[in-house]
């Protein structure tokens, strides 16, 4: 009889417990409410694989820092992230100094200026947009290595991120399969490369069933909750409203809820509802949400990994990465939870 793998990873953890990398990471840290059967299943998959995790960097002195650019403004719900790169920056032995850029160019390059005048080796940063103009030169005075995360770029940088253009477009081609035609999409900030990928999804599932796109029902959210609230009365303001509504983040789907429930529209009755990004409450409210999880935590791992990398190496040839997302199919796009996701 075989002996236990050795060398398993995550996303071996993942496919054999048939769950997304995030869940395995969330049973794995306890960052966030897994139910008890697939907890179960991943104990099981985790003791099948012998999976243990990467040992850990010795840090050649003491007093080292990474630093960690990214907003709390537009995703209240970077915590996962955060959780990730701090948990792995600690087995590597550094420790983790965090500024807030609240999603404002200017403010983002005072951030990393400050995080440098702390002599942090290295940066991760989930850049704003323009960023480029801004801080991305202080980065480069410095000779500063640095990872992008979440939000990609064509930059020549390490970066990781996740795959938001087909995961956008199953989310809407689900809702064009029940029988949605008008579906209404929550656009996130301009400039941001996760607002473009969404929005390109969405525009991807209406092709594919050779429906043309109604750019009226393309509304700018701008990332936040009052943007989604906006967002949604202008849409149902149309002479054709639409049927359904796909969030493009977090914060817009809140703001959704805000002005659905304000003018009295029922989920999914009267208006079905998905959305990118995934909630610790999500499954709770009723109608729970159909939403993209993201690996939150996984992907800050990574992105400490790979800062590490480069500090190891600095002439390594750069890696781009995309994480899958999972879609937790839920009721509020008008289905039985119960019913696969195609």
């Amino acid at each position: 009889m075989a002996g236990p793998r050795r060398g398993a990873r995550l996303v071996d953890v993942a496919k054999l417990a048939e769950v997304s990398i995030s869940t395995v990471s969330h049973v794995l840290n306890g960052t966030r409410y897994v139910a008890p059967d697939t907890r179960e299943r991943v104990r099981h998959a985790l003791e099948a694989l012998d999976y243990a995790p990467p040992a850990p960097v010795v840090a050649k002195s003491s007093g080292r820092a990474l630093g960690l650019a990214i907003t709390g403004a537009s995703n209240p719900y970077f915590g996962d992230l955060i959780a990730g790169v701090e948990s792995e920056a600690s087995r590597a032995g550094f420790a983790l100094l965090l500024c807030d850029t609240h999603d404002d160019t200017q403010l983002e390059a005072k951030a990393v200026a400050t995080l440098l005048a702390h002599n942090v080796e290295a940066v991760i940063i989930a850049p704003t947009p323009g960023w480029q103009e801004t801080t991305l030169p202080v980065l480069r005075k410095h000779a500063t290595p640095f990872v992008l995360v979440d939000r990609m770029s064509d930059v020549r940088a390490d970066q990781v991120g996740t795959e938001n253009e087909s995961v956008s477009a199953a989310l809407v081609d689900h809702l064009l399969e029940i029988g949605h035609r008008r579906i209404g999409m929550l656009a996130g900030l301009a400039g941001l490369s996760t607002s473009d990928e969404r929005c390109a999804g969405y525009r991807r599932a209406y092709q594919a069933a050779g429906i043309p796109v109604d750019e009226a029902l393309i509304v700018d959210a701008h990332s936040t909750v009052s943007g989604g609230r906006a967002g949604v009365l202008s849409l149902l303001r149309l002479p054709d409203p639409p049927t359904a509504i796909f969030g493009g983040n977090n914060a817009m789907t809140i703001g959704a809820l805000l002005a659905l429930k304000e003018t009295r529209r029922r989920i999914p009755d009267d208006i079905a509802l998905v959305t990118f990004d995934d909630f610790e409450w999500a499954s709770a409210i009723s109608p729970a949400l159909t939403a993209a999880s993201q690996p939150f935590h996984a992907m800050g791992s990574r992105a400490v990994q790979l800062l590490l990398r480069r500090l190891a190496d600095p002439f390594a040839p750069r890696r781009i990465e995309r994480l899958p997302a999972e879609i937790e199919h839920r009721e509020s796009c008008g289905c039985r939870a119960t019913e696969v996701f195609r």
